[in-house]
């Protein structure tokens, strides 16, 4: 028995340790879940008044979580479309969204220069972050701690914030404004991509410039981090979607489309959780999914009539959610 114990240790421990990372959440090991290409809508969501800017999954669930312009964040069952709950409180649109790895705060980008944070058990604003002297478009909670914010503005700032406290902790001044950051896997480094086209990675503690690429030859709309750590997803205003390798921010990839026109400066791109496929959206409506080894197109959804504004895939591996200017929702399987 205890062998049998030692050995399924083992085998989750080795299933655990993905490029020789050993990672864990607080409700234990992150599964690697192989990823389905979408090729059928599941659901259409008539979601938000006015347009659908951001959407994100809860770690490790199908819960889906979307804001909107109706300054409303919403949280939908995929596997029946329905509404299970909704948070108020936010004063202006909403342009970005994070969760905590534990799932139980969700923080908000607002038009009204300010964050929201909102404990998702009680339903109720737990801090309003307030220090950005314009929108704030991108956020991001550092993916190993629950209490490391980092957001931007087009003040031309960067901020650091801590969750417990409730206040900023550092401020980075930059002349060309950020789009789009994410937190790094170990949660030492931003990445952040600028209206220059530029991706450029921060030391969370010191909030040094540590290296920077030129990476899209109009403005960066989106980045993120593959699950394995060692990829960096860009998109830009170009139209097109760059790998770039974390450690030597060398290219890996280009993936483009015909037809495949990236529709705002805040255009969400993601990559699937098995590390394997690419999902954008497109201001034609459509969206398209590539592989990342072939560097081709596998699936292209077309039920939007709007422009897709942003993309993001269940860590469970299925389904892939898709938001428009519509406020439109669609999960495809």
């Amino acid at each position: 028995m205890i062998d049998r114990l030692k050995a399924s240790g083992l085998e989750s421990l080795a299933r655990q340790q993905v490029d020789g990372v050993v990672r864990r959440n607080e409700d234990g090991a992150e599964y690697f879940v192989e990823s389905t290409i979408p090729s059928t809508c599941k659901h259409k969501i008539t979601a938000h008044e006015g347009g659908c800017a951001s959407i994100l999954f809860e770690y490790n669930s199908g819960k889906l979580i979307s804001g909107g312009q109706d300054r409303s964040i919403k949280m939908w069952d995929t596997n029946t479309g329905s509404l299970s709950h909704t948070l108020y409180g936010c004063l202006g649109s909403v342009l970005d969204l994070s969760i905590t790895h534990d799932n139980r705060s969700i923080i908000a980008a607002s038009s009204s220069n300010n964050l929201y944070v909102w404990d998702v058990t009680t339903g109720r604003v737990r801090h309003t972050l307030t220090g950005h002297t314009d929108k704030v478009c991108a956020v991001d909670v550092s993916k190993i701690s629950t209490r490391h914010v980092v957001s931007a503005a087009y003040d031309r700032t960067i901020k650091v914030w801590d969750l417990q406290k409730g206040f900023c902790t550092n401020t980075i001044i930059f002349h060309s404004n950020c789009n789009s950051l994410c937190f790094s896997m170990d949660g030492q480094t931003i990445c952040s991509g600028h209206v220059d086209g530029n991706l450029r990675l921060w030391d969370i503690q010191t909030g040094k410039l540590l290296s920077e690429v030129a990476a899209h030859s109009l403005a960066v709309t989106s980045i993120s981090v593959s699950r394995n750590g060692s990829v960096v997803l860009t998109s830009g205003r170009d139209n097109l979607h760059n790998l770039f390798d974390m450690r030597s921010l060398e290219v890996c990839g280009t993936l483009r489309a015909t037809g495949n026109r990236v529709a705002s400066n805040w255009s969400r791109s993601c990559i699937s959780p098995d590390d394997n496929y690419v999902a954008a959206g497109s201001a034609d409506g459509s969206v398209h999914i590539w592989s990342i080894s072939q560097g081709d197109i596998v699936s292209t959804l077309k039920e939007h009539t709007a422009p897709v504004l942003c993309c993001s895939w269940s860590g469970l591996g299925k389904p892939l959610a898709s938001s428009d200017k519509n406020g439109i929702i669609y999960t495809w399987t």
